[in-house]
């Protein structure tokens, strides 16, 4: 194991076509034709950063390959599978609530999830300690029957539950820290108690409806959904302060066979779909906190796969941080946005957030 993280990504990724739009709706009316908020630029530019600075030769760099469409079934139904191939191969179309379907859409989402099996083979399998997939399109939003929020298919629902099939495992822990709350894939666990699911987001935001702090599973999964709310605003400090206290004892008690990360560089403070203020040294020290867990209860098996994020000049940086924490070296690069800025403190109204989540958690977990 020479090169301890691996990397996935492929060209097909950024040729899924979500057309031009505003922001995250289509343009038309009074909204004027732009470009897309889930556009491929936020993803490219973290391969071409990694290229230029040569951080690349420090990866295990690793083709993906395409889930089958029983790897998709696992997690979503039949019916909505067929109806994203039939919009992928006519016109394209939306497959459910700002879900678009490009031209072969439907074969590259297949790549997508498969990129993220690919990493959780390569994990698993120790051909690396850990790995990011650089997927598009993402996941975390797609509902088993239908698509939310840029995602068609859940990469890291369909990457939990094959892990489970293919190695038995008893115990997967996926943390997704996307500003928006992962609603797919708290449906696919709201019943499982073999897989915790955390969901640092922004409260409020979207979906709506989704992600309170007071919803807690429900069955046999009661206490393994965990949901942190933040409050618009919170940077580097409250992040850290949730992880610290909400993930890290919940975890350690937890204590899983493989982690996977829903990695959504959309709390960063230039992003246009969020309003939290989380810097690249900011997803540093996160990817190190959640790497750290690793270690200690599952040899280091994680998989990170990309999910939103979409401020084209700023993702890669935040993302360039993720993986040196995972690989555990530094580059030359430095965030050329840092101008002098530093975290302030961490305010009352984010501390006692978490402390919100504490009181509601507390009755599964110890603190």
């Amino acid at each position: 194991m020479s090169k301890l993280t691996g990397f996935i990504s492929d060209e097909s990724y950024f040729w899924h076509q979500t057309g031009n739009g505003a922001l995250n709706i289509r343009a038309g009316g009074w909204v004027q034709e732009d470009t897309h908020a889930e556009n491929p630029e936020t993803k490219r530019r973290v391969k071409n950063l990694l290229e230029r600075s040569r951080y690349i030769n420090e990866l295990k760099v690793m083709a993906p390959r395409s889930a089958a469409r029983e790897d998709i079934e696992m997690n979503h139904h039949p019916e909505y599978i067929d109806m994203v191939k039939k919009l992928s191969g006519e016109n394209g179309g939306d497959a459910g609530v700002h879900a678009i379907v490009g031209p072969d859409s439907y074969e590259i989402a297949l790549l997508s999830a498969g990129g993220v099996l690919t990493a959780v083979d390569a994990v698993m399998e120790k051909e690396v300690r850990n790995a990011y997939a650089l997927v598009r399109p993402p996941g975390h939003h797609a509902e088993p029957n239908e698509g939310m929020g840029f995602c068609l298919f859940n990469n890291a629902a369909i990457a939990a539950k094959y892990a489970r099939k293919k190695y038995g495992l008893k115990r997967i822990l996926i943390l997704d820290w996307d500003v928006h709350h992962g609603n797919g894939t708290e449906s696919a666990f709201r019943f499982d108690p073999e897989v915790l699911f955390i969901s640092i987001h922004q409260e409020n935001i979207f979906p709506k409806n989704r992600g309170h702090i007071t919803y807690t599973g429900e069955g046999a999964g009661e206490g393994f959904n965990v949901n942190i709310e933040l409050p618009a605003g919170t940077g580097n400090e409250g992040y850290l302060y949730a992880i610290e206290k909400v993930v890290e004892p919940i975890v350690d008690q937890f204590k899983p066979e493989l982690i996977l990360v829903s990695a959504g560089q959309d709390p960063s403070r230039f992003d246009p779909l969020g309003r939290m203020l989380v810097t690249a040294e900011g997803f540093y020290q996160m990817a190190l906190k959640v790497k750290q867990l690793a270690e200690r209860h599952c040899g280091g098996r994680l998989a990170a796969c990309h999910e939103g994020g979409y401020s084209t000049a700023y993702v890669p940086f935040c993302t360039l941080r993720i993986i040196e924490a995972l690989n555990g070296k530094r580059c030359q690069v430095e965030d050329p946005f840092d101008l002098g800025y530093h975290e302030g403190p961490l305010y009352p109204n984010q501390k006692e957030a978490v402390h919100k989540v504490i009181a509601i958690q507390s009755s599964y977990w110890d603190f």
